[in-house]
């Protein structure tokens, strides 16, 4: 009976053995089926993050290359609309000098009616100009050099305006 418990005892460890066996097989193999599953799903995530990392480069390389267009123009339409301010200032500058030196003078039309000794109708322009039968009086230089100064206002505001209006229509996407 011994040998018949040691021969059961044997076949017993050997079951045993072979159970443990299967066990670990059989863990090993759902580890490697799971592990599979999750690099599966891990590098689907990582392709999505890709391209959601590539769209969102594409997308603010677009809005870099729209931001860059815009920069160049307000660059563009600043350096204009400073020359035509700068143009308008120095001929103003040189308008005013010109009063002040008496090169010219301004003078305003009179109503050939209402003023004394003027007839109303001339019958010939006069040699400097082509108006027929204006009298004609000089303003002060004084006076002229206020109202210069005020229309030279008047036309810088206006090519500010002009700025501002181009500016609105650039940035507002209406032409």
């Amino acid at each position: 009976m011994k040998i018949d418990a040691v021969k059961w005892g044997g076949v017993l460890l050997i079951i045993l053995a072979l159970m443990a066996s299967s066990a670990w097989a059989a863990w090993a193999w759902q580890a490697n089926a799971y592990g599979q599953q999750l690099a599966i799903r891990e590098a689907a995530h990582q392709t999505e993050l890709t391209h959601l990392a590539n769209a969102n480069s594409a997308q603010i390389l677009a809005e870099q290359g729209k931001r860059l267009a815009l920069e160049q123009w307000l660059a563009a339409s600043d350096q204009s609309y400073y020359r035509a301010l700068t143009d308008e200032k120095t001929k103003q500058a040189r308008l005013r000098d010109r009063l002040a030196t008496a090169d010219l003078r301004l003078s305003v039309q009179l109503d050939g009616t209402a003023a004394t000794g003027c007839d109303a109708v001339q019958t010939t322009p006069s040699a400097g100009g082509v108006v027929y039968g204006a009298c004609r009086a000089q303003l002060d230089p004084a006076h002229a050099q206020r109202i210069i100064g005020i229309t030279g206002d008047g036309d810088q505001g206006l090519i500010a305006l002009q700025a501002c209006q181009a500016y609105a229509k650039e940035v507002s996407g209406t032409k």
